[in-house]
């Protein structure tokens, strides 16, 4: 008779197109051990079918347009801080795209967010980034940097897109198909993806960042107005990525 340890290692590394074959292998061994390892696996099995139902729903926007060959995602990150770039990524999935737990990026943990960027990006047919820093920022307002990030995003990709799935957005001076939905990073996995994309190039930049411009604790803000970033910009100062029309109502008071 197997040990409760083995079969809890066979659990730990169970394929979700196996565990029908666990559950069934194991759910007649009486030990309590065991029966604790099965309901483990009907709750991981159950978990899977609901996270698959939950992906399909957020391709209803793709199978909308399921006629056309390159369907692509775009969205941004970095409206709101007030240091560093706002970075917009362009992410064409391939029709049978199979990869689960794409959402808005701000709804993942860091590791998971990590984990799908590397997913995302294997698999993809295509990933454009476009990064514009806070003198663009500056210089023509959040809105239009946003926007020249976007349509930079699409110009690095590697194929022409048919349509644009859109968070929120109508993109200027782009002559493709644009569907602007609300809350898109929730409800399409291709803006979804574009959305993780874009979080995870941008934290990675402030990171960066943070080993330049020391004492504004950019690799936990990332740039964000938090309460110890903006007492940092008094005491110190702004630096060079800080946007200065971001920090002018109190930059009157750094030294």
């Amino acid at each position: 008779m197997e040990s409760i340890s083995i079969i809890t290692a066979k659990l730990k590394n169970l394929t979700w197109d196996k565990m029908d074959v666990f559950i069934l292998e194991y759910e007649k061994d009486e030990r309590a051990g065991v029966q604790k390892l099965v309901e483990k696996a009907k709750k991981q099995k159950e978990a899977y079918l609901a996270e698959c139902n939950r992906i399909e729903g957020m391709k209803q926007f793709e199978k909308q347009y399921s006629n056309l060959s390159y369907i692509c995602g775009i969205d941004e990150v970095g409206r709101g801080p007030l240091a560093g770039p706002v970075v917009a990524a362009a992410v064409v999935l391939p029709k049978d795209c199979d990869i689960l737990y794409l959402n808005d990026s701000k709804q993942l943990s860091a590791k998971k967010r990590e984990e799908l960027y590397d997913e995302i990006m294997k698999k993809a047919i295509s990933v454009g980034i476009g990064i514009q820093d806070e003198s663009v920022i500056d210089s023509v307002n959040i809105l239009n940097a946003n926007y020249i990030a976007m349509r930079e995003a699409i110009s690095k990709l590697t194929v022409e897109p048919e349509v644009l799935l859109n968070d929120a957005v109508t993109i200027p001076e782009v002559d493709i198909l644009q569907v602007p939905i609300i809350k898109g990073d929730t409800k399409s996995i291709s803006i979804a993806a574009a959305s993780i994309i874009a979080k995870v190039t941008r934290d990675n930049i402030m990171v960066e960042y943070d080993e330049v411009y020391k004492g504004y604790g950019f690799a936990k803000n990332k740039g964000y107005g938090s309460k110890e970033h903006i007492e940092a910009i008094k005491e110190l100062g702004p630096c060079p990525i800080h946007r200065r029309t971001f920090i002018k109502n109190f930059i009157d008071d750094s030294k």
